[in-house]
């Protein structure tokens, strides 16, 4: 397995995968060194990462390999439908899904997706529009929704 960790906006990325494709994408709390050398499995999701945070990228284009159960691989393949700059609900989720009941089932799913912004969790709202829940924290969440749909800049006249 390959690592690489790189510089963003909200913290140092750390990004894990092979030739099988990207396993994992996490965001580190703590304060870790990027790295000089690019494995060349990984150059892609590099590039795709820094070009999303520079407002380039909007779908990402990637060979994903995570681990995860089969309920899991299928929430997260839903959340990669949710469109940039769009959010759903949990609720909603789990009725695209099938079956409003799972709604807990699907929101631990949602927060065990191991593909920081790739699979884009931070895209899943409450119902009621609030910043529910987010592994990475809330304020990663806010960043990340505001980065994809910013308010418009009102007119001063």
């Amino acid at each position: 397995m390959k690592k690489v960790r790189i510089k963003t906006p909200l913290g140092i990325a750390e990004i894990c995968g092979n030739s099988e494709g990207i396993s994992s994408i996490k965001v580190l709390d703590d304060e870790q060194s990027t790295s000089t050398d690019i494995p060349e499995e990984l150059a892609l999701a590099v590039k795709q990462m820094q070009d999303y945070f520079t407002g380039e990228l909007q779908n990402f284009d990637l060979k994903l390999n995570p681990e995860g159960t089969a309920f899991q691989k299928r929430v997260w393949d839903h959340l990669q439908k949710i469109p940039f700059g769009k959010t759903t609900s949990y609720l909603q989720l789990s009725k695209d899904l099938g079956d409003e009941k799972a709604i807990r089932a699907v929101a631990s799913a949602n927060g065990k997706n191991p593909l920081w912004i790739v699979v884009p969790c931070h895209r899943v709202i409450g119902s009621d529009g609030s910043l529910t829940g987010y592994a990475g924290g809330l304020h990663r969440k806010k960043w990340l929704l505001e980065h994809e749909n910013p308010p418009l800049q009102q007119s001063l006249f």
